[in-house]
This record gives structure tokens, sequence and C-alpha cells, in this order.
């Protein structure tokens, strides 16, 4: 089987060769790293200029709106660059005031329909301004909500979008169960999996930290959840990646 781990943030040098390395020794050959500053952008970029089959994303996350996206345009032309974000709201935390966080996502949605990247969508707390900016600024054509914390309504609206829907390893965690609930009723062919690593390492590894390697973990539990066999949810979410990020499929 071959998975995709479509999101995670993969650090620069040697940490980052080690996460490649085990990551293809558990049959994870493609990953996407994710910018989520513009410095961190640059690194991203840089990461996937050293390894064949890591390409990267720019953008800002909700977190660090307060930074500005003025920075963020001159990276995009990278050929290592297959989309805009992170970006968002996050109202769990409010690191940065909401009002600034909202012209960022609006700004970075407006660079993926300017540039024709699919755009990454980080969101907590804040689904029906989320849904308002999109509709206001228009969703642009590939557009995932990453790491998906919401339930069925919540998958459903993004779904009736045309949004993708990407899984990480809480879909492992027990106690999130509107997660897995909508994870078992979304088409498959509209989900992609992820590890988000560092963070939210999926069990059998909660509480550790995580890495591409385990995104293996993920899709097992969505194929539990979807009731089909492991190696239809590799090769379907593999596709779906392809498609969205348009990478280069692989011959088997």
């Amino acid at each position: 089987m071959r998975w995709i781990d479509n999101h995670c943030h993969i650090p620069p040098g040697v940490d980052g060769d080690a996460w490649v390395d085990a990551a293809r020794e558990a049959g994870v050959d493609r990953m996407i790293t994710v910018g989520v500053t513009t410095q961190q952008s640059r690194e991203a970029i840089a990461v996937a200029e050293r390894h064949d089959g890591v390409w990267a994303t720019v953008g800002l996350h909700p977190h660090d709106a307060t930074e500005g996206t003025g920075g963020l345009a001159e990276l995009l032309d990278s050929p290592a660059v297959v989309a805009v974000g992170e970006a968002g709201l996050d109202y769990h935390y409010d690191h940065s005031p909401r009002d600034v966080q909202a012209t960022a996502f609006a700004e970075q949605i407006r660079l993926a329909h300017e540039h024709d990247l699919p755009l990454v969508i980080h969101t907590r707390d804040a689904w029906d301004d989320t849904f308002e900016i999109l509709d206001a600024e228009g969703v642009p054509r590939r557009t995932v909500f990453h790491c998906f914390t919401g339930g069925p309504a919540e998958a459903e609206a993004g779904l009736d979008r045309g949004i993708v829907i990407s899984v990480s390893g809480i879909v492992t965690f027990k106690n999130a169960q509107d997660l897995r609930d909508a994870v078992a009723r979304c088409p498959l062919d509209r989900l992609m999996v992820e590890t988000d690593s560092p963070y939210l390492a999926p069990v059998p590894y909660r509480g550790k930290p995580n890495r591409p390697a385990y995104v293996v973990h993920t899709g097992a539990a969505v194929a539990e959840l979807q009731g089909v066999d492991v190696e239809a949810v590799a090769e379907s979410t593999t596709a779906v990646a392809e498609r969205f990020y348009g990478l280069p499929s692989l011959d088997v």
C-alpha cells in the first residue's frame, strides 16, 4: 500500500530527513509539508526542495494572523508549492484578534483564486464565520478542511460547497464521536488523510510526538468506520490527494 500524508509540518535539517525516511519505510511515499508563517513557509519550501516526493504549502495560520499576508505572494511561484494555507479561523485560542484572522483568511482565499491553487483551511470553533467568509469570497475549486474536527452537519455543509475533508489522528480517539460519525458518512472519494505532525498522534501513539509514518493508523481507522478494506482507503485517499494537489501519479 502507498499513502500520502497530505498535511504535516516537517522540520528542516536532519530531523526532517529522519521523518521522511521513516515515512517511506512505512509506505508513506509522498508528503505535503505546510507553512504557517512567511518564514516557516520558506522553510517548508526548502524541505520540499531537499526531498523527492515532498511538496510545500505557503500560508499564514490564524494564530499568526497579526504578521500579515504581505510576504506570501512572492513564495507562490516556487515549483515546490502546491497550495495556499493553512489559513482560516481559530476561536478556541484567539491568539490573534478575530477581525485580523478574518482579514488574513479572506486575503489567502483571494491568493488561491489568483494563482489557481488549492486552499488548505484550519478552522476551530469558528464554523459559522468560516462558511460566511468562504461564501463571500467564493470557495476555491480545490479546498480542504484540514484536520477536520466537525460533525456530520459541518461535513455536509463543506461537502455541499465542494470541499474535501482531511482526517487526522483524532479519528482514532474514542471520545471524538461526532468526527467519527462524520467520517463514517462521508463519501470515500471526498476524504484525504493526514498526520498534522508533530501534533495529534493517532492511537497507539497518542500523547507522543506524531510523524508522517503514522498516517497509516489514521487510514486504518477510516477503513473501519467506512466498512471497507484498508487497501481501498489507501488507494482512494492517494488518488484524491493526487488530483487535489496536482501531484504526479506513481506506477504501482
